[in-house]
């Protein structure tokens, strides 16, 4: 088939290469305007951009999909298909209707749990113990056209939500080539999304990212995995904000936010049991041990992180 890969960050780089690599004729790439990134705000082209310079196909990025301009250059690729990773723009019905075969997604969950954003992000936090990947028809409602097919993935014990999506995205990009294989010689059907089972997840906001102290120990665990690598679990010490990294199970018990600072760990209190920081940032710092950063503070016992 001609498909046009519609994607923009890192994430949607194995599939990319992978349709590149199949049978089919990736005639096209799709993806979000050049933005201003790093301290010098320099203009700059999205992972998926990058990657099709190096493919040597033609990059259409739109500054929304509903533009004519957009829809008249993909009329001009006659897709077959358009494959879908990650775009980060709502596509209009006159730009679904444009390839025959539509916009085929790959979802970073088992739908119809975790319809959003950020499906990764809430499965860890909610304390999932698998998950996985589905390929789906896009149609106007969130996340919920007909699917093809599906992948699983264990959640384990300390993935972060980076760690996951570094698996799915490479899982899943056999399982998009594979859908499309199936469309192409008309051996995959279309399975309409059961009622039940519908869950929700938006983005994970920054706001959303702080810690709240007094909940159990298991939660706080899961909720700054899940806020990892972004956009960063985060708490304030002496009204400055710090960012976390992982934390890990600790003996004994704390009152909530109660720092005790040792001469190679730090443990602060939650809820339920104690919790062993990671990593921590302060703010115009870079990550350190969390044992160096309370050195520096010169933490004497009975500080609290709230």
């Amino acid at each position: 088939m001609r498909v046009v890969f519609a994607g923009t960050p890192e994430v949607a780089l194995p599939s990319l290469r992978a349709i590149a690599d199949s049978g089919h004729d990736l005639v096209g790439v799709v993806t979000r305007p050049d933005a201003r990134a790093g301290r010098g705000r320099v203009l700059t082209p999205s992972p998926v951009a990058e990657a099709a310079e190096g493919l040597g196909v033609k990059i259409l990025k739109p500054d929304h999909p509903r533009d004519p301009e957009f829809q008249e250059a993909l009329h001009g690729l006659a897709p077959d298909a358009c494959a879908v990773v990650a775009y980060g723009a709502l596509l209009p019905q006159s730009a679904l209707d444009i390839p025959a075969h539509g916009w085929v997604n790959l979802h970073f969950s088992l739908l119809p749990a975790w319809r959003g954003a950020a499906p990764v992000q809430r499965s860890i936090w909610a304390g999932d113990d698998v998950t996985g990947a589905t390929t789906f028809r896009i149609v106007r409602e969130l996340d919920a056209g007909p699917t093809y097919g599906v992948m699983t993935e264990r959640i384990r014990p300390r993935d972060t939500a980076g760690d996951l999506l570094g698996r799915l995205a490479e899982g899943g990009a056999g399982l998009l080539v594979a859908t499309l294989d199936g469309i192409a010689d008309g051996s995959l059907e279309e399975r309409p999304q059961p009622a039940d089972g519908v869950s929700l997840a938006p983005k994970v906001t920054v706001d959303d990212a702080r810690v709240d102290w007094t909940q159990p120990a298991a939660a706080v665990d899961r909720q700054v995995r899940a806020c990892t690598p972004a956009p960063g679990a985060w708490t304030t010490y002496a009204g400055e904000r710090v960012k976390l990294g992982p934390v890990t199970p600790a003996d004994g018990a704390l009152p909530p936010g109660e720092i005790v600072a040792g001469k190679n760990t730090v443990v602060v209190g939650t809820g339920t049991g104690a919790l062993r920081l990671g990593d921590v940032q302060a703010v115009g710092k870079r990550p350190m041990p969390a044992a160096d950063w309370a050195r520096g503070l010169r933490l004497s016992g009975g500080e609290v992180l709230t």
